[in-house]
């Protein structure tokens, strides 16, 4: 849920031919589906057994398709193999079944289908669009794409040396470093300490074998979450759904990834010689299923997530200038949640500004915030819902989606309201004690002795 919990990866990306179109499609039908009953959720089960969310829309002639594998992100890599998640996102639609990779992408854009896959640390995502027109031949391709990809060595050869590519322009880049040297300090030997994108020994070690065990074990019906927007009814969405995804395996054969929580009370510097400090704080955040959730989230937004209002952006920036931006966040991944702050300041400003995050962090956790931060937190907190989660059919069904992987249920949308102004002032006090008084693990990349 891109509301409730920010990720760190992008979700997904969008064929351009298609994106034109699609940004248009859906925006008015849904413009009201955040205030109550606009819309309807359907829970849908095909006559092969793939449950999906389905929102029907006839506004135009247009199929939106989201759904996820859940588990097999890039935590499921092998070891040795890390990056074989993000490889292989690269190469679905990069020839499938009988058909060559140059032959595939003209179909794709010859029939203006969006169709993109990306790998969080958790889960394998993919996103398809396409006209009613051309629906049948649309998801013959994404068939074919999920359960027979081709991994011819030419596209196999070109997408991994466009990874490499990347990784090799990141070596001396602050955000990159600042990101391997947080996840190591503060995931330590766990899956999620490890580059998403592998390294250059790990990306060369992953065989055309490694993608298809990957894919066999990964892809299967019983990890598998489908959330649909547009012109199909549920007969023929059932349909699709078994046409598409009802040959993958019964149940997915995934590495056991234990949880952890984040390392606290440590240190890191990482020293780079340019001219800004990178900071990132790290202490326990709270699993989108606690009972608390929505009380840590009022907190978080006080603290440092309302971009404009929160404390750390008037402390920070407005009231010292010694940053552009400054944030906190709430990440809750399957085996993990986090709260994390993020800004940074010129070189010989770091200390001051690490010292005035924590005075802001002992301040909320020991004298809570005020009504009035909280009333302006909930009026915010739920007005933004529908903006940035309900703003286009992509979206939607992202969220229909995400609705799913979190177990949030159909009527989460028309009881989150009601789960917000169940919130006191009292519970988000409590909450901040506990988020905010916390050793945090501080990680920095900069000039030494910065």
């Amino acid at each position: 849920m891109k509301d409730e919990a920010n990720s760190v990866t992008a979700l997904f990306r969008s064929a351009p031919r298609f994106a034109a179109a699609l940004g248009l499609t859906l925006l008015s039908s849904f413009a009201a589906f955040g205030t109550a009953q606009a819309v309807e959720i359907k829970e849908i089960t095909s006559p092969g057994g793939i449950k999906a969310y389905l929102v029907e829309d006839y506004t135009n002639p247009l199929v939106a398709v989201n759904f996820a594998f859940k588990g097999a992100g890039a935590s499921a890599d092998a070891e040795g193999k890390e990056g074989t998640a993000n490889l292989l996102t690269g190469l679905l639609d990069e020839g499938a079944g009988d058909i060559e990779s140059r032959q595939f992408q003209e179909k794709i854009d010859d029939l203006g289908i969006g169709l993109s896959f990306d790998a969080s640390s958790d889960n394998f995502t993919g996103s398809f669009r396409t006209i009613v027109e051309n629906e049948d031949e649309a998801f013959d391709l994404l068939r074919l794409a999920l359960n027979n990809p081709r991994f011819d060595k030419e596209p196999l050869e070109r997408i991994r040396g466009q990874i490499l590519t990347g990784i090799l322009a990141n070596e001396n880049d602050p955000g990159e470093l600042l990101g391997k040297a947080w996840r190591q300090t503060v995931f330590p030997g766990h899956p999620y300490s490890r580059p998403p994108e592998g390294t250059k020994e790990t990306l060369a070690a992953v065989s055309r074998e490694d993608l298809q065990r990957f894919r066999d074990k990964g892809f299967a019906r019983d990890n598998l979450v489908v959330g649909v927007v547009g012109a199909i009814d549920e007969g023929e969405l059932g349909k699709e759904l078994d046409r598409v995804f009802g040959a993958l395996p019964a149940k997915a054969d995934l590495p056991v990834v234990p949880d952890i929580g984040p390392a606290t009370g440590k240190t890191e510097a990482v020293a780079l010689d340019v001219p800004q400090t990178m900071i990132r704080f790290t202490m326990p955040g709270v699993d989108r299923k606690d009972k608390d959730f929505f009380a840590a989230y009022l907190t978080n937004h006080i603290f440092g997530g309302g971009t404009f209002t929160s404390r750390l952006f008037q402390e920070v920036r407005e009231k010292r200038g010694l940053a552009y931006n400054v944030g906190s966040y709430l990440s809750s991944y399957d085996h993990s949640a986090i709260l994390s702050v993020s800004t940074a300041t010129r070189a010989d400003k770091a200390q001051e500004t690490i010292g005035i995050i924590k005075t802001e962090m002992k301040r909320l956790a020991e004298q809570g915030p005020s009504e009035e931060e909280l009333a302006k937190a909930k009026a915010f907190v739920k007005g933004s819902y529908a903006v940035q989660n309900l703003d286009s059919s992509s979206s939607i069904a992202s969220t229909l989606v995400g609705l799913q992987l979190d177990d949030l249920g159909r009527d989460y949308i028309d009881e989150r309201q009601k789960l917000i102004d169940a919130v006191t002032l009292d519970d988000v006090k409590r909450m901040a004690k506990t988020l905010l008084s916390v050793e945090p693990t501080v990680v920095t990349v900069g000039p030494s002795g910065a």
